[in-house]
């Protein structure tokens, strides 16, 4: 049997034009047997360009009354796929718009079934000059979010190629999202739930710019980044009343060249700030429902070493490698120092915060933990 016929292909589509036909078409060309497609809600000027029954015996269609997302798309797929198709080895999700050859959704069924505990992504190369210039930024920011704060190299986050084995589905439908964020939403649980990931090169496809997609710019961005920014702004008010606290010390009680002064004036800044960033982080930004106490916990576990840290390489940075003095500037100096020295602690206390003191254990941990 052929890698085509151990997976079932998930196209979401909403408002087609007739591409959609052609996608199916190349499908079934290259030995597909099995391709649901999702009527997101379109609306009466575009179901034509839905197969009828009788075209493509290999064709199921599932519709939505109304328009509920992309996201909520896959997930009704998803759902259907593991009711109904039971032996598979996973689905192969595809975009409607023709920008995904057959060959590339063959080579992803192959690698997912010589590779059946991995997700596999058919990832793109950005540097062509066809390549339109909002996906080629887009694309760019989010592979350095991904990288940066959350500590995985993806090459192409926005890919809607995705072979995913049917053991990590359940765990998938489990993420937040129903709109274009539940894509962005999907790579990060990988990390969360330690799945692995396997790269594809694809062909870069981008037909009349991608001027057929669905996707919002302020609204959708603001889906896929809302988590970073809501813990920049938590993060922002913090470090606004811990450096503020800072500062108000050194310049009321001044700054001597001891360890003593950094130290302290960084603990007292810390233990004012850091209650109002815990209180905003944990209703606001990860919405944690767990125990206030353990979450505490394990808040300060995170949050007292850090205060050291940052003690130390501002007290090393002021003194040892500056060499600076008291003066009349000194209290806006060493805070200016701490203010550089945080914001870098910053990128790493994200991604602990994210993955360990706001996770929330439970059934769907690995291995049971």
């Amino acid at each position: 049997m052929s890698a085509e016929q151990k997976v079932t292909i998930i196209l979401p589509s909403l408002n087609p034009d007739e591409k959609l036909r052609l996608v199916i078409e190349g499908l079934s060309r290259a030995g597909f047997d099995d391709i649901i497609v999702v009527n997101d809600g379109s609306d009466a000027e575009h179901l034509p360009n839905f197969p009828s029954p009788d075209e493509f015996s290999n064709v199921e269609i599932l519709t939505h009354a109304v328009n509920c997302g992309k996201g909520a798309a896959l997930k009704t797929a998803f759902r259907h796929f593991l009711n109904t198709r039971e032996g598979r080895v996973g689905v192969v999700t595809v975009d409607g718009d023709n920008q995904h050859h057959p060959d590339d959704v063959a080579a992803c069924a192959e690698v997912l079934c010589a590779i059946p505990q991995n997700v596999i992504l058919g990832v793109r190369d950005f540097s062509g000059d066809d390549v339109p210039a909002r996906s080629r930024t887009g694309n760019g920011i989010t592979s350095f979010v991904f990288r940066v704060f959350c500590g995985m190299a993806i090459s192409d986050t926005q890919t809607g190629l995705r072979a995913i084995p049917t053991v990590h589905i359940p765990r998938l439908l489990e993420v937040e999202g129903n709109r274009f964020e539940y894509e962005t939403n999907m790579l990060l649980e990988l990390k969360r739930a330690r799945i692995k990931w396997t790269e594809v090169p694809i062909r870069t496809v981008y037909i009349e710019e991608n001027q057929t997609s669905h996707f919002r710019p302020i609204v959708d961005s603001w889906r896929i980044y809302k988590l970073i920014i809501k813990f920049l702004l938590s993060s922002g008010a913090g470090c606004a009343v811990d450096l503020g606290v800072f500062w108000l010390l050194a310049q009321i009680f001044g700054v001597a060249q001891t360890n003593l002064t950094v130290y302290l004036y960084t603990a007292i800044a810390r233990l004012i700030s850091s209650l109002t960033n815990f209180t905003i982080n944990r209703k606001l930004v990860f919405r944690s429902s767990g125990s206030v106490g353990k979450t505490l916990l394990r808040y300060y576990i995170l949050a007292i070493p850090q205060l050291f840290v940052s003690a130390f390489l501002v007290d090393w940075l002021v003194w040892d490698v500056l060499h600076a003095y008291a003066s009349n500037n000194a209290a806006l100096g060493v805070t200016v120092i701490k203010a550089i020295v945080d914001t870098c602690l910053f990128l790493i206390s994200f991604r602990i915060q994210r993955e360990w003191v706001f996770r929330e254990k439970g059934k769907h941990e690995p291995n049971g933990k």
